[in-house]
């Protein structure tokens, strides 16, 4: 029976239905009473989702629900390409053990003014593991006979076959070379047969653990004894951005810096931080931040800050003497999974010459950036450097992938990954 329900729920994924709306192949939050929702190594909470084959390494994912009753979460997993649609296998040629169950650990918040339930799931587990190395969707729905899609987060399964050496080198063409960053890297095969590298091999690389800009499906530029070559010129390159901007909601009993004023109230606290500034024209400045992520974290309470953690309105300022003529912006970063959330768009305000927005945030230490879409034509991709500027000093984190299909497989197997920073 379990067999046949997850059947029906890949063919829901393939054809893109569902009773409420069309599942998603990206890491995605369907329901507003869900929030924090966090999936990395456990352990190593501003990880990327990635584990080796036959580890005993699990990723953690959690999130806190704030309906009144308690929900019954059901997950399953999907094997997938590498351009995330489904593989051809079948489910019981990937997942050990049960295709779909329940999240049964869950606990209730205390010493919070905001009551909520918080919900953990930590995989593989006794009941369920995969079996193959590739791309997976994770899929968490409410209700197990209503099926109502609640989140759907990437994460990857490495089979480390291949040895990678990346090389970060100016960019070739000029106009990019104080903007940009270019990634050159040598695959080594020593261990693998590969009859056709071209049409066997690609690789991904992703920049701060961003899918929404990943490059992708990337084949060999040439091929030497036992190694494969990516020496393209300004094909792998990305935007350099700056530094990520960040606030700290550790503490609501004594506000760190950026915070201007602070409210509290029966059921929530609001957060006014302090006015940012444009910084497309300005020095670049090197800063440790988070390449964009956050962390729960709670030092107003020795208990667990997963339980214990406080959510607040957070108000923020952009200082803008007039509005943008075409384009909207949005707070982004992890937080904001990566998207343009229409509930992060920020409004003009010409009382306070600022685009003025608001983001409902458990306590932790957050990085987030400003991002700008055109409000009219066909691309809608978020952009950050009209405000935040770009520049090839910026620190970033990059995660280069290497996938192999051989012929006559149905499916792309992940046997190489590589994780390194800009300032390699």
């Amino acid at each position: 029976m379990k067999y046949l329900f997850s059947l029906t729920l890949v063919f829901s994924f393939l054809f893109g239905y569902s009773q409420n709306q069309a599942l998603k192949n990206i890491d995605y939050t369907y329901l507003d009473n869900i929030k924090s929702v966090r999936f990395h190594i456990q352990g190593l909470m501003t990880s990327l989702p990635m584990v080796n084959l036959g580890s005993s390494t699990k990723l953690l994912l959690s999130f806190d629900d704030f309906d009144e009753d308690v929900k019954n979460y059901t997950y399953t997993i999907i094997h997938c390409n590498q351009d995330w649609t489904p593989s051809d296998l079948a489910e019981m040629e990937y997942i050990d053990g049960f295709t779909e169950e329940q999240i049964l650990d869950y606990r209730f918040s205390f010493k919070a003014i905001t009551d909520y339930t918080h919900f953990e799931l930590s995989l593989p587990n006794d009941d369920m593991s995969w079996t193959k190395s590739g791309n997976y969707l994770l899929i968490v729905y409410e209700d197990e006979e209503e099926r109502i899609p609640a989140i759907t987060r990437r994460f990857m399964v490495v089979d480390q076959q291949v040895n990678i050496l990346p090389q970060m080198v100016r960019p070739a063409k000029v106009s990019k070379m104080r903007t940009h960053q270019e990634i050159d890297f040598t695959v080594n095969t020593k261990k693998l047969q590969v009859r056709s590298p071209r049409q066997e091999i690609s690789a991904t690389v992703l920049q701060n653990g961003r899918w929404d800009n990943a490059l992708t499906n990337i084949p060999p530029i040439f091929e030497r004894p036992k190694e494969i070559v990516f020496d393209y010129q300004d094909k792998i390159i990305f935007p350099a951005g700056n530094e990520f901007r960040f606030m700290d909601l550790r503490s609501l009993r004594r506000p760190f810096d950026r915070v201007a004023e602070l409210q509290e109230y029966e059921d929530r606290f609001d957060v006014y931080l302090t006015k940012d500034e444009k910084r497309l024209n300005r020095p670049h400045s090197l800063i440790q931040d988070l390449n964009g992520n956050y962390v729960i974290e709670n030092f107003d309470q020795v208990d667990d800050p997963n339980l214990t953690g406080n959510y607040a309105n957070v108000w923020f300022f952009l200082y803008s003497p007039d509005k943008l003529f075409d384009y909207d912006v949005y707070l982004f970063g992890a937080f904001s999974e990566w998207q343009l959330r229409p509930e992060l768009k920020m409004e003009y305000n010409p009382a306070v010459n600022s685009y003025v927005g608001k983001a409902f945030l458990k306590q932790g230490f957050y990085d987030y950036t400003y991002a700008v879409v055109k409000r009219q034509g066909e691309d809608k991709k978020p952009k950050l450097a009209e405000i935040e500027g770009n520049w090839f000093e910026a620190n970033n984190q990059y995660t280069i992938l290497i996938y192999y299909r051989p012929f006559g497989s149905r499916y792309d197997q992940l046997i190489g990954k590589s994780g390194f920073s800009s300032s390699l």
